[in-house]
């Protein structure tokens, strides 16, 4: 695959090799852009923010609409190009597959539902004859900066919003995963102005820093780890931030929950993409009372996740993105074990697999449960009562999203006010997520919204008109 500048696909002679994680096969090489390559797509996005802003709204939609189709003609063979380079489930790919298709068709309506609004200007005394009314305007060119784990989906969050809003993207993938993005970016790429959608690939440090820090950049919508996420806030200086930095979230059960549902609801938000979910559950905070049979249950369905080819339909889970991913979680795991925890199942690595694993009597200041453990692990966490379990949810940097099980309104209402979290699910994991919610957390899980709708408003800047 080759970057995309200016409407032109780019091949540099140093390239990045991609490879599949089930077997470590080479599946394609990217080019190793450098510092030069960025400035020549943020030359590139510049220019087009004139086309950009000069299009019609209806026509920007019809366009979107028209990227839509053909990526929906491309479903399949970019659901199978994100598990080979990923080693996500075939069957989890076509959702994120769905899902992309779902966001771009939001941002494509959102594109024609950018308001402004009047201003009662007589309100105040000089306003008396005065009209007053806002619109909104793009901000110009947006760097959007995504990670491995949902590499078309998070991609999409930041492009589509971006293109509905009229401004123009530099965009850069992860280069674990960046096959899948590539093409769609060069899909986009052929429906709209050349400079519009531009990608690029190489070394993160090199090229993100030249990103963040270019004056020609208005916005800087990012998906990753804090300590990067840090570091965009300091360089970044006058842009406007988007920075989702990830979770350590929670799944809470209370003595008064469905246990069924929520123990499936722990098994499907622990193991999905192999852990490597930022709104993964990440710990299972459990009332002592009802803590045997929850974990009973846990072990059961998780002793039946099927683990192996990411193309095999019958596979539940894959590989992590790498053997140093894997080796993190065993680490992270044989610490837990070492300091009192009790592993139930799982617990072994082979290459990039880790199994998926169930830890019992974890404590609070563990490491595997105050950092963000990126794998397939239920470390289980008994608490006594509701105020403990509050008190063990909010005991990390993190608050992404948090789930709790229980069938007392009155415990429901308590964990929405004291929960330290950006949403907290009632009856549901923290896994789950619809495209057009706000979406983003709290602390040290990073700062603004995605989320089609709140995305493009924040893509914009109000502009004030008064006629006097």
């Amino acid at each position: 695959m080759k970057m995309l500048i200016e409407g032109k696909l780019i091949d540099k002679n140093e390239k990045i090799a991609v490879e599949n994680p089930f077997n470590n096969e080479i599946i394609d090489y990217v080019p190793s852009g450098d510092a030069e390559d960025v400035k020549k797509a943020i030359s590139a996005a510049a220019k087009a923010t004139k086309s950009m802003k000069e299009m019609s709204s209806r026509k920007l939609s019809r366009i979107m609409y028209d990227i839509h189709q053909e990526l929906k003609e491309k479903h399949q063979e970019i659901s199978k190009l994100i598990s080979r380079e990923t080693g996500k489930p075939i069957r989890d790919s076509m959702v994120e597959m769905d899902r992309s298709l779902q966001t771009l068709l939001m941002a494509a309506e959102e594109s024609k539902r950018i308001y402004g609004e009047t201003i009662p200007m007589d309100a105040a005394i000089a306003g008396r004859t005065a009209f007053g009314f806002t619109i909104k305007i793009p901000l110009g060119v947006v760097a959007a900066i995504s990670p491995f784990n949902y590499p078309v989906n998070l991609a999409i969050h930041k492009i589509a919003p971006a293109l509905a809003a009229k401004n123009t993207v530099v965009f850069k993938p992860s280069t674990k995963a960046p096959l899948a993005a590539l093409k769609m970016a060069e899909i986009m790429g052929r429906h709209l102005p050349d400079g519009a959608v531009n990608a690029i690939t190489g070394p993160g440090g090199v090229l993100g820093d030249q990103l963040v820090t270019s004056d020609q950049v208005n916005k800087v919508s990012f998906t990753g780890s804090v300590a990067t996420g840090l570091s965009i806030a300091r360089k970044a200086g006058m842009k406007k931030l988007t920075l989702e930095l990830g979770g350590n979230d929670p799944l809470i059960v209370l003595d008064d929950a469905d246990i069924d549902a929520a123990v499936m609801g722990a098994v499907g938000g622990s193991y999905l993409n192999a852990g490597q979910v930022c709104i993964g559950v990440k710990r299972l905070i459990v009332q002592e009372s009802v803590a045997d049979e929850f974990i009973e249950q846990l072990v059961s369905r998780t002793q039946k996740v099927k683990t192996g080819d990411p193309l095999d339909p019958e596979t539940d889970m894959g590989p992590l993105i790498d053997e140093k991913a894997a080796l993190n979680v065993e680490q992270s795991v044989n610490d837990a074990i070492q300091k009192g925890a009790q592993l139930l199942c799982g617990g072994k690595r082979e290459g990039a697999f880790f199994q998926p694993t169930v830890l019992d009597q974890v404590e609070v200041d563990m490491e595997l449960v105050q950092r963000e453990t990126f794998g397939p692990v239920s470390p289980v966490i008994r608490v006594e009562n509701l105020d403990e379990a509050i008190k063990a949810a909010n005991s990390t940097p993190y608050g992404l999203q948090a789930g709790v099980f229980t069938q007392n309104i009155a415990n429901a209402k308590k964990v929405v006010r004291e929960i330290e979290a950006g949403s907290v699910l009632i009856n549901k994991q923290p896994t789950f997520r619809t495209d057009n919610m706000p979406f983003g957390g709290f602390k040290m899980s990073g700062m603004g919204k995605e989320g089609v709708k709140y995305a493009v408003e924040d893509m914009t800047r109000t502009k004030m008109v008064v006629i006097g």
